[in-house]
């Protein structure tokens, strides 16, 4: 599990990092054991206040697809850098105007044994055209319990953090003295 304070560090390495300007603000930073995800935000494109919905999806389409080409050897360069100091892949994406997009990310396989019944459940997914496959059918279901366990999800990770410093302290973390050194005279 990553900790706060090594997301802290993340945030601040790249934060550091990143050449001036290629984002107006640094807005998240996420990592798991596979992937670092850098999301910044860029400046949306100017268009007439009434424009219609159809324009607009396609100026900030255009937009993040710009952002990528432009920036495409720079960030390259911090993601190199940064893959192997902190052994991880870097993927990036962009928020524009209130839309999120994620360039090129890190797919992991997981596995896992499922029990027919809720082999069941994702073939029923598939069955209503909600996935293209058992893959996708779990993938959809882990977003679902996301979505509705956020707050849950943040106190278990809080959690999970306490337990680690607690047991950073404990007393194993430093070697017993050998039989017989003790400093009694």
């Amino acid at each position: 599990m990553i900790t706060t304070e090594q997301i802290d560090k993340l945030r601040g390495w790249f934060a550091g990092r990143l050449p001036d300007g290629l984002f107006e603000e640094l807005t998240e930073i996420t990592v798991d054991r596979e992937e670092i995800t850098v999301i910044g935000r860029i400046p949306a494109p100017r268009l007439a206040k009434d424009a219609p919905a159809a324009e607009r999806e396609a100026a900030l389409e255009s937009r993040a697809q710009e952002f990528r080409e432009r920036t495409r050897e720079g960030r390259m360069a911090v993601a190199r850098e940064a893959e192997h100091r902190f052994r991880r892949k870097v993927s990036w994406g962009v928020e524009c105007d209130g839309r999120r997009t994620l360039f090129t990310h890190v797919a992991a396989p997981v596995m896992t044994r499922l029990r027919q019944p809720e082999r069941q459940v994702l073939d029923t997914l598939i069955a209503g055209g909600v996935a293209r496959s058992r893959s996708d059918a779990l993938a959809w279901c882990v977003r679902l319990v996301q979505r509705h366990t956020d707050d849950w999800l943040a106190e278990l990770r809080d959690s999970l953090e306490h337990v680690q410093r607690v047991r950073s302290q404990g007393p194993d973390t430093e070697p017993d003295p050998p039989p017989g050194t003790d400093d009694q005279e």
